[in-house]
């Protein structure tokens, strides 16, 4: 569904991406995770087409990449990581607008609208203006306006930053049944437990470069099921394959300890040298 070949992106003497090339397949759940200052607002920009790569290319669904082919921004709708509504305007009026850009006719736009609605439970408050909604609502008032001409890819700049816990998951829930309707859908994070919950497959993105490909579990596995976490003379942390191997150490090493499965934010550390929150 998308292809990256060698792309690089940079701003003067800064390289915020550095010889990007990854393949997300149609139908799948993406996720580029990594800290802020990473890149991932950078990939995401020259996905949708915003911004250029300076070397490389973009392909979506076969077709490369280029802002001067307005036909293939059809293919995708974009949630940016800040509101993109027209806060004066009511929820229908929100997507209203959008699908007259799109040059919907007017019976498919209100189809469109009444079954983007009922599916986001926001029926109840279609008439009521966007600046009023609380951020959860904002958020998928956003996914609805970019699935209104009904894109084959979605694109997620930080879907849930700055929302509390019960409107996150019901983001969550929203996005995971887009996915199992056959919504392509690729997003960026820094929530380990976003990328957890949500995504097949993650890429783990540092300083522009791609460190990591796989499945969170390959990930995750690869550096160590294990952790042990020390709090004698300062808090340290040590990844193990498996709990003989932790318990072996441990003898060598006495003093108050923990013992926790590892997460993909210890792969993270063990493969950058720094966390998700850095």
């Amino acid at each position: 569904m998308i292809r990256y070949r060698n792309v690089t992106k940079r701003y003067g003497a800064l390289t915020a991406v550095e010889d990007l090339s990854l393949e997300i397949t149609r139908g799948e759940f993406f996720g580029l995770l990594g800290p802020n200052g990473a890149g991932k607002t950078t990939i995401m920009r020259m996905t949708a087409a915003l911004t250029a790569p300076t070397a490389g290319s973009i392909e979506i669904g076969g077709e490369r990449l280029r802002r001067d082919r307005p036909g293939i921004k059809r293919k995708f709708g974009v949630v940016p990581q800040y509101s993109n509504l027209e806060g004066e305007l009511s929820a229908r009026q929100n997507l209203e607008f959008h699908g007259r850009l799109y040059g919907m006719p007017r019976r498919l736009r209100q189809e469109r609208i009444r079954e983007l609605l009922e599916f986001a439970e926001l029926s109840g408050r279609s008439s009521e203006a966007a600046k009023n909604f609380s951020g959860g609502m904002q958020r998928r008032l956003m996914i609805l306006k970019a699935l209104m001409h009904s894109p084959q890819l979605l694109l997620l700049d930080e879907p849930t930053v700055g929302l509390d816990p019960a409107a996150r998951r019901k983001i969550w829930d929203l996005l995971r049944n887009l996915n199992r309707g056959g919504l392509t859908i690729f997003l960026t994070t820094h929530y380990m437990e976003e990328a957890q919950n949500l995504c097949g497959r993650v890429a783990l993105i540092d300083r522009g470069k791609l460190v990591r490909l796989g499945t969170v579990g390959e990930i995750v596995a690869e550096q160590g099921r294990y952790v042990r976490e020390t709090f004698q003379a300062g808090h340290a942390e040590q990844c193990f394959f498996d709990r003989w191997e932790e318990a072996a150490q441990a003898d060598l090493s006495p003093g108050e300890f923990r013992v926790r499965e590892a997460n993909l934010e210890d792969a993270f550390i063990r493969l950058t040298s720094r966390g998700l929150g850095d």
